[in-house]
């Protein structure tokens, strides 16, 4: 299972060194092709595809980013995994993710999050 949390976790890394240097190429490495992202907008349910996610990236640019990992429940090839982050740009977000471990590197094939309120902080 350790060898699992490594993977995971270099996924996690590549969407985070991605989003703090804006380099979408980064941030692909952690998405499998075909990837969606969904969040729940004035409690309207909104997905689009992850290249959203790298768009919204290049128009930000180069930021700041910590986050940690809070809840992380793996199989041999699947997992899900919940981090909190803080983005100097774009705020504070949970984000969930679904991954599954194609040959021997992990990949998020799906991805949810939730922008948090100041009230939240």
């Amino acid at each position: 299972m350790e060898e699992s949390i490594k993977g995971i976790l270099e996924a996690i890394e590549y969407h985070i060194d991605g989003a703090r240097k804006s380099d979408r190429s980064i941030v692909a490495k952690a998405f499998a092709d075909d990837v969606t992202m969904s969040w729940s907008e004035n409690g309207e349910l909104r997905i689009v595809p992850i290249e959203a996610l790298y768009d919204y990236g290049d128009s930000l640019g180069p930021q700041e980013v910590a986050y940690s990992l809070t809840e992380c429940s793996a199989t041999e090839d699947t997992a899900i995994v919940r981090i909190e982050s803080d983005f100097s740009k774009a705020g504070k977000f949970t984000d969930m993710f679904t991954m599954v471990k194609i040959g021997d590197r992990w990949k998020i094939v799906s991805k949810i999050y939730h922008i948090k309120k100041k009230n939240e902080e």
